[in-house]
């Protein structure tokens, strides 16, 4: 998150991003820390249910939005 304020990399929520960042612990595509290197494996941060929550939130806001695309590119093909 650039501006580290929980927007993502975009302005479009958390979990948005590539998860290259410290809140993705910069695991994406198996890139974790450690990597398979006999390096240190850090924990993931216990989220609290007001988070998880606003997670999930911003998940389902993501897949809506995602949806109505999908039913527009539809409708444009009929």
């Amino acid at each position: 998150m650039p501006r580290r304020d929980g927007t993502g990399p975009q302005g479009q929520g958390p979990r948005t991003g590539r998860g290259f960042g410290p809140c993705g612990r910069g695991s994406a595509f198996g890139r974790g820390t450690g990597g398979g290197f006999g390096r240190r494996y850090v924990e993931p941060e216990t989220l609290t249910k007001d988070e998880q929550k606003k997670v999930l939130e911003a998940e389902l806001k993501q897949i809506d939005s995602e949806k109505q695309e999908l039913e527009k590119r539809l409708k444009e093909m009929e």
